[in-house]
């Protein structure tokens, strides 16, 4: 997998009769995948688990308590300290596990607990679709659209995929932690082009962040870069299909 990682052109050449001709048709999509296709369960619920595995169940019903554990991951998220252990972080397990662990030990509820709250953050069911995940991914393969996921992610996202039945939906799953590398990195967008068997200028990328995922355009994808909100209800994916059709 490494080898045919660099293998792949590291940005795409337009040929002179690709710069004269007509822009090609759509032939496949590629989704990020946090916040764009699926989202982690609320933090209640993820904190309601912790505590039920660890015997702390019990501190969540103090009044108050979820909104000072936000208040406290909020405000240890932007210590210096722990704004470096991010940086990187979805390279690899070891670094991301680092990453969490030096943020949570800042929280009180999360303190000495954090082994729990890691298998609660990756257990197959603490990442959800969202409402209109399957209905478009649906209707891109119905069209005979190749359908793809490049995502910054620290373990293997096909668990939560294989969780909602949506694994037979995906072609194709490039994750950082498999690649050591994070995206803009053009090599990314470009293998998972290579693993559809679709050339990038045939190729959509859909996500949520403009520098992450806006960075398929160097590399001669089209982009659709969707708001970067919390969302409860659709994500707004029906747009993707128009614009592929």
């Amino acid at each position: 997998m490494i080898q045919t990682l660099f293998e792949t052109p590291s940005a795409y050449r337009l040929t002179a009769a690709e710069m004269a001709d007509p822009v090609p048709r759509v032939e496949a999509v590629l989704f990020d995948f946090s916040n764009t296709i699926f989202q982690m369960i609320d933090l209640e619920t993820w904190l309601c688990r912790i505590g039920t595995a660890t015997g702390r169940l019990a501190l969540l019903h103090e009044q108050g308590a979820v909104a000072e554990i936000s208040r406290q991951l909020r405000t240890a998220f932007r210590l210096p300290e722990v704004a470096a252990l991010q940086e990187g972080r979805d390279l690899s397990p070891e670094r991301h596990r680092d990453a969490m662990w030096g943020w949570w030990g800042h929280v009180d509820f999360l303190r000495g607990v954090e082994e729990a709250a890691y298998r609660e953050l990756t257990a197959p069911d603490a990442w959800l679709p969202y409402p209109d995940t399957a209905p478009t991914l649906r209707s891109l393969r119905a069209r005979g659209l190749r359908i793809g996921i490049v995502s910054d992610f620290a373990w293997d996202l096909r668990t939560h995929l294989a969780h909602h039945a949506l694994d037979d939906l995906i072609d194709a799953c490039v994750i950082s932690y498999e690649q050591g590398r994070e995206k803009p990195d053009p090599q990314l967008f470009l293998k998972a082009c290579a693993d559809l068997g679709v050339a990038p200028r045939a190729t959509l990328m859909v996500g949520d962040n403009p520098v992450r995922d806006g960075g398929a355009t160097a590399c001669g994808l089209r982009t659709y870069i969707l708001p970067a909100e919390n969302r409860t209800g659709d994500r707004g994916l029906a747009d993707v299909f128009r614009l592929v059709t």
